[in-house]
């Protein structure tokens, strides 16, 4: 999941970030393969849903108005951009009492405090006030932060200062703040993917701001192609896409540094940070996809990843089961840019080498 930085969000008007927007279409392919196209506005970037069906007994507008309703509770329970949510309300707790939390808070903090463990700390969801610090989150910044601040803040940062018991939240420092952009796209992703196939969808494409889940087959009988973005891609559209995916299940999402900025005294900054460290991170790798059977679980590898040079993150991948990854990286020495990829990943239409 890439968290969006406020160069994006000055493009989007705090209603579109909050409310939704819905476009339905439906499009009549042939008998045997109908196609229904409902996008709109969520989470502070848009989506896209394709159902495809040989019927015509699904009531759409009923579909529909349960995409909104899920969708609106979401970003009532997890943006931060929402000072009424449930979590912007959970960051002003300034207690270490237990804190009530809904069922969808308590299994997203459960899941990345999971990951968490297993990335060494290199995925951690209390980075809420780094993020601002860089100038990431809903108070933008123009200068460096201060290194005290920075120590200030990673002393009551860190995943296991967030624990759950009795489905209530306890913080160890009652200061910590957390931020799940690096899940709750993912997570609503699988939120909206299990909502529509409980209605009885089979072929199913369902995004939130890049990140996919998909199963079957699209309204043209084949799997499902999935571009993986060329970072560096500019013109015509395959200069654009660097590699395609086909797939008929699974989940993927996108993590890099190539297009979420924040320019601070000049000086152009990917919105990776190093939780361990406070700053933000260089290495030769420019971007991740990850491929998973849960979008979430892509989405928070996928940020994870980001934050580890290849070689360890390639380490991290082999030793995990159910996650794959696609890496897009540049050379030190030579500047070039290569692919590289897990085992279990077939891809076609590269334009790069494989490394």
């Amino acid at each position: 999941m890439i968290v969006l930085a406020n160069i994006y969000y000055n493009l989007l008007s705090l209603r579109a970030q909050l409310l939704l927007g819905f476009l339905l279409f439906y499009i009549g392919c042939d008998a045997k393969s109908n196609q229904y196209l409902v996008t709109g506005y969520t989470m502070g970037t848009t989506y896209t849903i394709k159902l495809i069906s040989s019927k015509n007994e699904f009531d759409i507008e009923l579909i529909k108005s349960g995409i909104d309703s899920l969708l609106f509770d979401l970003n009532k329970k997890l943006s931060t951009w929402d000072p009424e949510s449930e979590i912007s309300k959970f960051n002003s707790w300034q207690s270490v009492e237990p804190y009530p939390a809904s069922d969808h808070l308590l299994y997203l903090i459960d899941n990345s405090n999971d990951i968490s463990l297993k990335t060494d700390g290199l995925f951690d969801i209390t980075v809420y006030e780094l993020m601002n610090l860089w100038g990431f989150g809903p108070n933008p910044k123009s200068v460096f932060p201060d290194y005290d601040d920075i120590k200030l803040v990673l002393k009551r940062s860190g995943y296991d200062k967030i624990q759950i018991r009795d489905k209530h939240l306890i913080k160890v420092d009652e200061k910590t703040k957390i931020d799940l952009n690096a899940i709750a796209k993912g997570y609503g992703v699988d939120i909206l993917f299990d909502f529509v196939k409980s209605k009885g969808f089979h072929d199913v494409f369902i995004e939130i701001g890049g990140e996919i889940r998909c199963s079957g087959k699209n309204n043209n009988n084949k799997d499902w192609s999935i571009g993986i973005e060329n970072p560096s891609g500019y013109g015509s559209d395959t200069e654009k896409i660097c590699a395609i995916l086909d797939l008929d299940h699974g989940a993927v999402a996108t993590s890099g540094n190539y297009r979420n900025i924040v320019d601070l005294d000049g000086e152009i900054l990917g919105h990776t940070i190093n939780p361990k460290t406070g700053y933000p991170i260089q290495t030769d790798v420019i971007s991740v996809t990850v491929l998973s059977g849960s979008c979430m679980r892509a989405d928070a590898w996928a940020t994870a990843l980001m934050t580890m040079d290849y070689n360890k993150g390639f380490e991290k991948v082999n030793s995990e089961t159910g996650v794959d990854a696609v890496w897009v990286i540049r050379d030190v020495d030579s500047k070039k840019i290569y692919l590289s990829k897990s085992s279990n990943i077939q891809m076609k239409n590269l334009i790069y080498p494989i490394k």
